[in-house]
């Protein structure tokens, strides 16, 4: 399959902008409903290849960054039975080969969470190259999306079957500023 074409596509090493960027999640609880919440600090960088399917994207998240809109909820997820906030203190994915998929990617990586590693794919979409804020400045876009299992990552192993749900969404809005 080949790649789709990317209008204005340069190689380069791209630092990610986390004021424009977003790191979310949605889990759900007691099996009705769905908490939603997201990281506000990442950093990290892609590097676009001659290729796309040539390139690299590696991420940090501060796991004291979660912000589910709930002091008393953020502090339980900081706690020790779910992301351990005090031992293990980011996340991260390094991704390991990107590949087309139709009109978008699929970026394979290994996401580290607890200290525990798994592979993930993350579903990508390019949002496109451009100018950005500061005069001589571009900036990438780029939209994904995966799902995971928290029992994976042993995140809340305690937690009774049926009051969390197994399966965590995690959607991400990247914005990277290209490195001069």
């Amino acid at each position: 399959m080949s790649a789709p074409t990317i209008p204005g596509y340069i190689t380069g090493t791209w630092d990610i902008d986390a004021t424009h960027s977003n790191i979310s999640f949605t889990v759900r609880h007691l099996g009705v409903s769905k908490v939603r919440g997201r990281f506000d600090e990442v950093s990290g960088s892609i590097t676009t290849g001659e290729r796309v399917e040539d390139s690299s994207v590696t991420a940090t998240i501060a796991t004291a960054s979660v912000d589910t809109g709930n002091a008393d909820r953020d502090t339980h997820i900081k706690a020790e039975d779910f992301l351990n906030a005090e031992k293990h203190e980011s996340l991260s994915f390094t991704s390991t080969g990107i590949r087309a998929d139709g009109e978008d990617y699929a970026i394979d990586g290994e996401l580290t969470v607890r200290g525990v590693t798994k592979p993930v794919t993350l579903a990508a979409e390019f949002g496109g190259i451009g100018d950005g804020l500061a005069e001589g400045s571009t900036v990438i876009g780029i939209s994904a999306r995966t799902e995971i299992k928290r029992s994976d990552f042993e995140v809340a192993a305690n937690v009774p079957t049926g009051v969390l749900g197994d399966k965590i969404t995690i959607e991400l809005d990247i914005e990277a500023l290209l490195r001069k």
